[in-house]
């Protein structure tokens, strides 16, 4: 809030108001900043001192003036120098050089940035008090006090031979056949989906994803100097149209998909979709690798495409993090046995080895069931978050782009939810706006909310109050 009676005048604070957000992230570069008359009604004060404010900014080097347009944060340069591209449609056989919003680095800062202890409806994780659990102290603990030779040297090349056993045990409930020799642990998921991005793929190679998705994935890929094509992601499954013309254009390397529980609609594949994609890679010679972050939160029943293919042209990428411990950082891969030894080594020369301790660790969860009843009572949890949040945005006036389903709802809210998040910023609330999960920016009405975080009433009616004065 802004205060009369401060050191600073009216100006001076607006624009460090302002200025604290662009660096922390929390506005990401070619955001664009209210207007004048609006951003004077929002903060109670005059034209005047808004354009003093935005000029401080400008100095600064932080926003830019654009004719006719209005004020937007610079962009942060990228590692290569990207063209523009417009929507995806029949202009496919533009060849697409896809720059994203921005980079990863800034959008986990701005993701994780604390800055109130109120809920914060566009996190990816659990709260931390759904997570707490007393086996997996013990587990280390048991590790620990027994024979630590193994904590003295670089772990197993592939990772620990007993968490991979275990691994391939598990993957069989899920109709996976892996052998132990076949799999790799990795530092988290999105280790595991940098691992297969850096072996089967150079700079300048065409990479199929679905849209909207993850911006980590984009400017993951983006970052290596990748050609991104976006592709349409339907309830079924992937626009196969789109696909096939892209096929047909670029010979993409690789398709890199999220079967269950999309993230962020929610959506599942179906197996009819899944029989053509995988026709698809077989007539265009691509790979494609499965992103089964959620695998803990879905039916061990659920359509996914390695199961189809047994591991030939797909590559199984998931991990822990999401149901026991953001900061345990444990993933892995199952691979077709003739990329293994290419996987391995990117693997080795990016890290070395992964932490022994931890993962012998978790294979004692996995082995004693402790990780599975965690995983139930988790699922319970999210039920019941799921129908609360449900019927609480429903009340607030949004509707649901996606049926509801998994860890995330895809929310239309009617307004832009990069001016909205701005203002819900202001009263402490984090959201995640549908700009951020296309391949490039462009004005949404929807947003990402996390179920488990917007349960309970005291945020929608904060979110009414501010929509309603847009």
């Amino acid at each position: 809030m802004l205060m009369k009676a401060n050191s600073q005048t009216l100006a001076e604070q607006l624009a460090a108001h302002f200025a604290d957000r662009i660096r922390n992230y929390l506005l990401a570069g070619g955001a664009r900043l209210p207007s004048v008359r609006q951003c004077a009604e929002q903060h109670q004060v005059s034209p005047s001192t808004v354009v003093a404010a935005y000029d401080r900014l400008l100095a600064q080097g932080l926003v830019e003036a654009r004719k006719n347009r209005g004020f937007f944060v610079r962009e942060v340069a990228s590692a290569q120098d990207h063209s523009a591209r417009g929507a995806i449609d029949s202009r496919a056989e533009a060849a697409p050089l896809i720059h994203p919003p921005i980079n990863a680095a800034a959008l986990m800062r701005g993701m994780f940035h604390g800055m109130s202890s109120k809920p914060h409806p566009g996190v990816g994780v659990f709260p931390a008090d759904w997570l707490a659990n007393s086996f997996m102290p013990a587990a280390v603990r048991r590790i620990a006090a027994g024979k630590a030779e193994f904590s003295l040297q670089y772990g197993e090349p592939a990772g620990d031979l007993g968490l991979r056993q275990t691994l391939s045990k598990k993957l069989v409930g899920l109709n996976i056949h892996a052998a132990p020799e076949h799999i790799i642990t990795t530092v988290g998921a999105t280790h595991a989906l940098d691992v297969v991005s850096r072996s089967l793929l150079r700079a300048g190679d065409y990479v199929m994803v679905e849209e909207p998705g993850w911006a980590v994935e984009f400017a993951r890929l983006d970052a290596l100097g990748m050609r991104i094509l976006p592709v349409p992601r339907r309830a079924d499954g992937p626009d196969l149209a789109v696909m096939a013309r892209y096929c047909e254009l670029h010979k993409p390397k690789l398709f890199v998909s999220v079967s269950v529980f999309h993230n962020p609609t929610g959506y599942c594949l179906t197996p009819g979709s899944a029989h053509r994609v995988l026709t698809l890679a077989n007539q265009h010679d691509f790979h494609i690798v499965e992103d089964d972050t959620y695998a803990h939160l879905a039916p061990e029943h659920a359509t996914r495409l390695c199961v189809l293919d047994g591991l030939q042209r797909t590559i199984y990428a998931s991990g822990f993090s999401k149901i026991l411990a953001p900061g345990w950082r444990i993933g892995y891969l199952a691979a077709p046995p003739a990329l293994v030894e290419r996987l391995l080594d990117t693997k080795l020369v990016a890290t070395l080895s992964t932490p022994a301790l931890l993962e012998k660790a978790l294979a004692w969860c996995i082995d004693q069931g402790q990780l599975r009843r965690h995983a139930e009572r988790v699922r319970v949890r999210l039920d019941q978050a799921r129908t609360r949040s449900v019927k609480l945005a429903v009340a607030a006036g949004c509707s649901f782009a996606a049926e509801p389903a998994g860890l995330f709802g895809w929310v239309e809210t009617g307004v832009d939810t990069d001016a909205l998040g701005q203002r819900l910023l202001d009263e402490g609330h984090l959201i995640a706006p549908g700009a951020l999960f296309h391949a490039q920016r462009r004005p949404s009405t929807l947003m990402r909310i996390n179920f488990a975080t917007t349960q309970e009433p005291g945020f929608w009616k904060v979110f009414e109050r501010v929509r309603r004065g847009m």
